[in-house]
């Protein structure tokens, strides 16, 4: 089949939808499946990509890694229509979303839309911040969902999530696969060598983007109190971001610095070497929607400690292949890593094994297998349908559909936000009625 998959993230940018993108049309290509991919620029971009269409964009918005895709010009039509896709797959709801619900619904094509992000705990990038605008992300991705046909949920929380949210488009859960290969072995001993770890240390890792969302601050408070605990504790963190020198300046301020390896990006081989020289895998954000770096270090063995979020809930498994933890404390979270730093061989086996189990479950071949049958499903669906007779003017009604959708769903986002903000205003007059009341009393 051929399909036509549209994402504000694509590589270069190192996030979870780029690398789900990645990794979902590497293994649809391996099948034999066409994919066609349009995506914003980037800066260093690769030089030569197959089926791969980049579309202007604000680069590093707002002082951020993203680009922010600006209108796509004409003429792209013409190129999907080469393509003659069967299927059309939105990464989100918003930007380069409306052109791939626009492309869908005039070439009466099916449209699939996976719900990647919590969107809510990303308004910080865009200016103008507010509990306003994290209700007009929450309602502009509810209602868009609505517009789709099928929609793909990364975990079993985050569908609950949807369908209490108002969601009534049906909703399968496809995780974003791990392939496993790429993270089965690493030189453990040749990466603490390069990095200076003695090869004896009980090394805490941790894989992402260093961003705020990701609660670096109160996980860099905790693996702290840790290493002030264990003299022979290293903390390792694979990525970049602009919590690195909030990170930096903490541990440097601890007394710890010579302890702290901050190696960037890694990728590849490189990536798994990292992996690989850690014991443990800490974790404690609450805005994944999927545990795709847990699984990912679990390929690697490792156990991890991690607040019990939605996405991380469906991967650890507390006391079985890590310590899932119900509260963020950090006298807790270093107990529960105490707890990991002294277990036995033999248990320690258990746990690693584990880890490796509950990463096989998730592995690419798995997920893709779900997506792939979906598809089919939505495909042989609109074939049926358009073997149905075919009206004059249905084009120009499907283009007043289309439209009046986007424009329902824009504007009853924007109603939601402004309905949001007066109750805050009136909540926050009757609390203040209420304390001048109890002050003449």
């Amino acid at each position: 089949m051929n399909i036509l998959i549209f994402t504000n993230t694509f590589t270069p940018h190192v996030g979870g939808v780029a690398r789900s993108v990645t990794a979902f049309t590497a293994e649809y290509r391996k099948r034999g499946h066409r994919v066609l991919i349009v995506a914003p620029r980037f800066h260093n971009m690769p030089e030569h990509e197959v089926d791969v269409v980049r579309v202007p964009a604000i680069l590093n918005f707002n002082a951020s890694e993203f680009s922010v895709a600006l209108p796509p010009l004409t003429g792209l039509g013409e190129k999907f229509d080469a393509f003659e896709p069967d299927l059309v797959h939105s990464q989100h709801p918003f930007l380069l979303g409306m052109t791939a619900l626009r492309f869908a619904r005039y070439r009466k094509l099916p449209l699939c839309f996976t719900h990647h992000t919590l969107y809510e705990q990303y308004t910080h990038y865009v200016p103008g911040d507010s509990p306003a605008m994290k209700r007009f992300v929450i309602e502009l991705a509810t209602r868009y969902a609505n517009l789709c046909d099928q929609v793909f949920a990364p975990s079993d929380s985050v569908r609950s999530l949807l369908h209490t949210r108002g969601v009534n488009t049906p909703i399968a859960v496809v995780p974003t696969g791990v392939p496993l290969e790429h993270f089965a072995h690493g030189d453990r001993h040749g990466m603490r060598q390069q990095l200076g770890i003695p090869q004896t240390a009980f090394v805490v890792g941790h894989m992402g983007r260093l961003a705020p969302e990701k609660n670096l601050g109160f996980l860099t408070e905790a693996v702290i109190n840790f290493m002030h605990a264990q003299p022979q504790a290293h903390f390792l963190l694979v990525g970049t971001g602009p919590c690195e020198q909030a990170i930096r300046t903490a541990i440097a301020h601890a007394g710890l610095d010579t302890r702290l390896h901050l190696v960037g990006t890694l990728q590849q081989q490189p990536l798994a070497d990292a992996l690989h020289a850690m014991d443990v895998f800490v974790f404690a954000s609450k805005s994944e929607t999927q545990g795709m770096v847990l699984t990912e270090a679990m390929a690697a063995g490792l156990p991890v400690v991690a607040l019990d979020a939605s996405g991380v809930r469906e991967v650890v498994v507390d006391g079985k292949n890590g310590r899932l933890l119900q509260e963020q404390g950090m006298e807790s979270f270093s107990a529960a890593l105490q707890q990991v730093a002294g277990l036995a061989i033999t248990q320690k086996q258990k746990w690693q094994q584990a880890a490796r189990a509950t990463a096989e479950t998730f592995s690419m071949p798995r997920t893709a297998d779900r997506a792939l049958a979906n598809y089919q499903t939505l495909i042989a669906q609109a074939r049926a349908s358009a073997g149905e007779q075919v009206h004059d003017g249905e084009d120009l009604l499907a283009w007043i559909k289309t439209e009046w959708g986007i424009l329902k769903t824009v504007a009853g986002a924007s109603d939601a936000a402004m309905a949001a903000v007066m109750n805050a205003v009136l909540d926050s007059r009757d609390s203040a009625a209420r304390d001048s009341a109890g002050k003449e009393g």
